[in-house]
């Protein structure tokens, strides 16, 4: 079994401006995802591109 399966999901209140919202509410149903999926893959992704040492610079 990985971690990913015995490690229990976190809850964390997170406060967006309105704009950002909107931004990512559009960009998650353009990929059929709800927007805290959407929130959890581009964190996931910047996590992983960090272990990686690639930056965006």
């Amino acid at each position: 079994m990985t971690d990913k399966l015995k490690k229990p999901k976190k809850q964390l209140p997170l406060r967006l401006s309105g704009e950002l919202y909107e931004e990512l509410a559009a960009w998650a149903e353009d990929e059929f995802r709800s927007i805290n999926g959407q929130i959890e893959y581009l964190l996931t992704e910047a996590v992983k591109k960090r272990k990686k040492g690639t930056k965006d610079n």
